[in-house]
């Protein structure tokens, strides 16, 4: 597939996420946030949900999290246009809570597309929460990160969230400058065969990534 069509059907699946009222999430939101990046993206970023600032301008990660995200992609050699940013929700939950499992459910079949279309090398999950989720664990974030996992063909290198490090400082900051080291390096070597993913391969969309 040509980065013209991907970038082409992400374009239509985002016109339909624009129009989606599957879930309570639609009610509150703004604009639908949906993605942002480089359609043929080796490396992808997928974090919780929209922020206050995201719903407004409908781009993840806008905010103060996303210009640490992008001055952290500078020490690592890459800039934002590079990668490609998503969420596991496209709608901003009230509050900023946590998304409940029906609007995961709700939701989940754009971004197993986005993985999809995309293909990228290396997923960074930001934060416990799609960690958790992507790689059906319990452990959190602190022993998770520094490790690339295999998952489906690819390899999942979980990370702090920004807005973590906005709250706790360098040391936080250093973390996450080494794990996106990490990412590149994997991407780099490309160390991962089909066959050492969990399971019988399948493409994304059998994938059954939130059951």
């Amino acid at each position: 597939m040509t980065i013209e069509d991907r970038a082409a059907r992400l374009r239509v699946l985002e016109k339909e996420a624009s129009a989606c009222i599957n879930c309570r999430l639609h009610q509150g939101r703004t604009t639908v946030v949906f993605g942002d990046g480089a359609p043929n993206a080796d490396l992808m970023f997928i974090g919780e949900g929209p922020g206050q600032h995201e719903d407004l301008q409908g781009v993840p990660f806008v905010g103060r999290s996303g210009q640490l995200l992008s001055t952290l992609l500078e020490r690592v050699g890459l800039s934002r246009p590079e990668v490609y940013i998503a969420n596991v929700v496209k709608c901003r939950p009230p509050g900023n809570r946590d998304p409940r499992q029906d609007e995961i459910d709700a939701c989940k079949g754009y971004l197993v597309e986005q993985i999809k279309l995309i293909d990228p090398a290396v997923v960074v999950t930001l934060g416990n929460f799609s960690t958790k989720l992507l790689l059906k664990t319990q452990v959190g974030i602190t022993r998770m990160r520094g490790q690339a996992y295999p998952w489906w063909g690819r390899h999942v290198v979980p990370t702090f969230h920004p807005a973590a490090a906005l709250r706790n400082g360098p040391r936080v900051v250093e973390e996450m400058v080494s794990d996106l080291r990490l990412a590149t390096q994997v991407i780099e070597q490309r160390t991962l065969p089909v066959e050492d993913a969990p399971g019988e391969a399948r493409p994304p969309e059998q994938i059954g990534l939130f059951q």
